[in-house]
């Protein structure tokens, strides 16, 4: 699959217009509140007025209005947006980047829905409750809940999903805190134990699983119900499964459409699995291909896609009066960041090893280097404000434990010159030394993709510069960029500082981002402090809202002050859809399906 072409002369006549924009600005100019947060005093802050061009997340629907009458079957084409292949680990127990999540949607899906609270719902393909105590989940999958090759989806399914997980030689980055937190899960990792006994099947269709603790997590995202398919995968070596063929060539489910055919990292054909659970899926057949953001314009007019699963927030404002799409908005449950290495992945242990002699272990040169980045100017120079500033590691996706008062770093070059020169990184020259005096030099990678991608890590590059940092930039391609950082458990020495996104799922606990135990802590970041407020956020007290806002409040402010990575945008998933499409939405909590789907004629429309 080609790759689009970058211009240089583009580049740098973004760069100039990007520079003189920001150089307009004050450079002291403060975070920009969330409309409607609440000031120091308690008042309501006024949104402030807008400005042309700059758009917000506010004035979108997420749910697509209907037009004209479904036809009976029909076809649409999904377009997974990405410069790069999608790297086909097919099954939600063993992927780890969006794409394949993207992939996965479409014929897979967890046991359980949730609201748009994120709170589990019994509207899924098993039914819940839980014990007095609060410690143990009982799970009832319905009995019309079947794999795609007839099979039934049993409890064992499920169970057999804990145990590969938990099992040695699992290779995918799952086995955290929501895992270690299972009665017996640490003797049967260790090996002591055949079996987990917190995990009890009681019949083919229910199972009861048993916690340490009561958690309010466990409400919120912190069961896993993604069951794994006992009578293909029983038999097979642990370290095996993820590169088997049953996950990258022929995969299986128990959603609303069957794979057909694959074309690896390019597309996937999908057919209606007819003994879905929610009954038959109103769509015969969907298509799935990879297209380029420098592209994704073309195919939408064309009508050569009729969804895709992000539109580049970047390419808005000149295509939002497309005449064949309706654009649909949410806010995403995810934050792009930059992220310091701080120690690397003790693979033997399954936890971080921080190294307090790390190239960015002073937290001083953390907080400068975000100090010397205006995010605020970033989101409506670049993204037309539909990316916005940043300020904690707890999204406004979660607006109830999201510390809207909390302002984050401010933009002050000024200040982060004046705090590298008290923690003893002098300038020598053009750049600064280190406090012994020997040479710095960062080395800092970033991701490729639209016409942003390259402009906006040399912003960063620039604004680090202009405080005297020398930074060394390279960027490189999704899948390559998770295995430098980190994604297999092994980090790359030569990496000291990264451009990355998180999505946080429906669960508010960052224990699996930010946890002693997580992979996915790529920072490899930890303290006895992090851990504390980590545990009391999913603890007894945190059952009282207001007592888990207060311990997560002090848990955003914590980061901020450590500066392990700093959160620089927040997103707006905006997302076109073609006015053939009938019963779609976009978030959490709709109601709707990918088995509403429908379409009111056969062929996309085009733009006019």
């Amino acid at each position: 699959m080609k790759k689009g072409l970058f211009s240089r002369g583009l580049f740098f006549t973004m760069m100039l217009v990007f520079v003189l924009a920001l150089a307009a600005c004050s450079e002291k100019e403060a975070a920009t509140p969330a409309p409607g947060a609440k000031t120091e005093e308690g008042k309501t802050e006024e949104k402030p007025a807008k400005e042309e061009g700059v758009y917000s997340i506010e004035d979108f629907s997420n749910v697509k209005k209907n037009e004209g009458t479904a036809i009976a079957g029909g076809s649409l084409t999904f377009g997974l947006v990405s410069d790069t292949a999608f790297e086909g680990t097919l099954n939600y127990n063993f992927y780890s980047g969006n794409p394949d999540a993207q992939v996965l949607q479409w014929f897979d899906e967890g046991l359980l829905t949730w609201d748009k609270d994120y709170v589990y719902t019994n509207d899924g393909a098993a039914t819940y409750e839980t014990s007095e105590d609060g410690k143990t989940f009982t799970l009832t999958i319905r009995d019309n809940v079947n794999w795609h090759d007839g099979k039934p989806v049993t409890a064992e399914d499920l169970q057999f999903a804990y145990e590969v997980i938990g099992g040695k030689g699992y290779d995918g980055p799952r086995y955290d805190s929501n895992f270690t937190s299972v009665v017996g899960m640490d003797e049967y990792h260790a090996g002591k134990a055949k079996t987990i006994s917190g995990i009890k099947v009681l019949s083919d269709k229910k199972i009861s699983i048993t916690y340490k603790e009561a958690t309010p997590s466990l409400l919120t995202g912190g069961v896993w119900t993604y069951p794994l398919a006992k009578h293909i995968f029983g038999n097979m070596d642990i370290a095996k499964m993820s590169s088997s063929k049953e996950v990258r060539e022929k995969p299986i489910g128990f959603g609303p459409f069957k794979v057909e055919t694959i074309t690896p990292g390019e597309s996937v054909t999908f057919v209606k699995n007819d003994d879905y659970w929610r009954g038959t899926p109103k769509l015969d057949k969907v298509t799935l291909k990879v297209i380029n953001p420098t592209t994704v314009v073309q195919e939408l007019k064309s009508g050569g896609v009729d969804l895709v699963d992000s539109f580049p927030t970047d390419q808005y404002k000149d295509n939002a009066n497309l005449s064949n799409v309706e654009f649909l908005g949410a806010i995403d449950r995810a934050y792009t960041y930059i992220g310091f290495k701080l120690g690397t992945w003790d693979a033997e242990n399954n936890k971080v090893k921080s190294n307090p002699d790390a190239k960015m272990g002073d937290k001083n040169l953390r907080k400068a280097m975000w100090m010397a980045v205006d995010n605020d100017q970033v989101g409506k120079r670049f993204y037309n404000g539909l990316r916005w500033n940043a300020t904690t590691l707890i999204p406004p996706s979660h607006p109830e434990f999201h510390d809207s008062n909390n302002p984050g770093v401010k933009y002050d070059p000024e200040a982060a010159k004046k705090l590298l020169d008290e923690a003893g990184y002098k300038m020598d020259g053009e750049f600064r030394t280190k406090p012994d005096g020997s040479p710095l030099e960062i080395n800092f990678i970033s991701m490729t993709g639209g016409d942003t991608a390259e402009p906006l890590a040399r912003y960063y590059v620039q604004s680090w510069a202009a405080i005297g940092l020398k930074v060394n930039l390279e960027m490189i391609e999704f899948n390559n960029f998770y295995d430098r950082v980190g994604n297999t458990g092994k980090d790359d020495p030569n990496v000291d500082v990264y451009q990355a996104a998180w999505g946080v799922g429906i669960d508010v606990d960052p224990s699996g981002l930010y946890g002693r135990d997580a992979l996915y802590n790529f920072p490899r970041f930890s303290s006895e402090e992090n851990d504390k407020l980590l545990a009391r956020g999913i603890s007894a007290e945190a059952f009282d809202v207001e007592k888990r806002k207060e311990i997560y409040n002090e848990w955003q402010q914590y980061m901020v002050d450590e500066v392990p990575v700093f959160p620089t945008l927040y997103r707006a998933v905006v997302s076109p859809v073609n006015k053939r499409v009938m019963n779609y939405a976009i978030g959490d909590g709709t109601g709707v399906y990918l088995s509403d789907l429908a379409v009111n004629a056969d062929k996309a429309v085009v733009a006019q």
